[in-house]
């Protein structure tokens, strides 16, 4: 099949190696522009235009898709289908129409359960016990169409955004393969009306830990937010990111270690810190962050 690939980050990347694998024609891929990153401010390609290149596929990166001279440009493709995946910009409905069988966005939840911008975060922030990949037709609405697959997926009681999001990444490249392959013999299902949520994109202000809350909170705010922007907590006078951990037995003050190994009390019950990353350093297991940060037992996060 032709297809149009249209995807940015790490978790395009797999879903890009899997149709080219399967042997479909990419005949362009589309993702956002080069921006500035790290300490030079030099202009970084993302991953999905670093590894289209990589494949020697056509790579296309407009800022807009509004105008007319990149409508005429996304038609001229005559693709039979485009695969959308954590693209990042809104389509036009000239662009949903352009193709012959339309748009199919691989989105990862178990829609309508969470639509937007974060799905991953929030349903592990949220205590789901369950999500998945969906692939969708595209409409004019925000994760609205009619899904056309779907496959589940426990959410592990320890499993943080950055493993799950390798999870969903994986089973939505399968997925997709299999979308294309039976396309003509899949019937839209429409999304119910009841359940919708509204998955907000992560906003740095969620990251800063309240030891006042409920263990259980706590762990699924360091688990939901790891990698990236990380959950964080004083601890000495310096800012220190959390980013994996487990619910633990224990009662305390608030942000007070009850013992030599990363137990940290909350309102009610405790954490356990499995992994922590100090200001200007690499993430690191607990064991190794406590050989050059010792947190003996009374020391207080969140002061300071």
């Amino acid at each position: 099949m032709r297809v149009i690939f249209m995807g940015t980050p790490d978790f395009s990347v797999p879903v890009l190696e899997a149709l080219v694998a399967a042997g479909h024609e990419i005949a362009a891929v589309y993702c956002q522009p080069p921006r500035p990153a790290g300490r030079g401010k030099k202009e970084r390609p993302t991953p999905v235009h670093a590894r289209a290149l990589e494949l020697g596929l056509d790579v296309r990166h407009p800022v807009s898709l509004k105008s007319a001279e990149q409508t005429d440009a996304f038609a001229a493709l005559n693709a039979d289908v485009a695969v959308v995946v954590a693209y990042g910009l809104i389509l036009p409905q000239a662009i949903l129409d352009a193709p012959a069988k339309g748009c199919l966005n691989i989105h990862a939840s178990l829609l309508p359960r969470w639509r937007g911008a974060a799905p991953i975060h929030r349903a592990i922030m949220a205590g789901d016990a369950r999500t998945g990949i969906c692939i969708m037709q595209m409409d004019a609405g925000l994760d609205t169409g009619d899904v056309l697959l779907r496959e589940g997926t426990l959410i592990g009681v320890e499993e943080t955004t950055g493993a799950l999001h390798d999870r969903l990444s994986a089973i939505g490249a399968n997925l997709i393969c299999e979308a294309l392959e039976r396309l003509d013999q899949l019937t839209p299902d429409a999304q119910p009306e009841a359940g919708v949520n509204y998955a907000a994109k992560i906003d740095k202000v969620e990251a800063q830990i309240d030891w006042n809350a409920p263990a259980i909170a706590v762990d699924r705010q360091i688990r939901g937010l790891s990698p990236f922007p990380g959950a964080w907590s004083m601890l000495e006078g310096a800012r220190v990111k959390l980013l994996a951990s487990r619910a633990a037995v224990g009662d305390g003050l608030a942000g007070q270690a009850l013992d030599d190994a990363l137990t940290i009390a909350c309102g009610t019950g405790a954490v356990q810190i499995l992994r922590a990353q100090k200001a200007g350093k690499g993430a690191q297991d607990a064991q190794e962050f406590l050989r050059g940060t010792p947190v003996p037992k009374g020391t207080r996060f969140g002061e300071g």
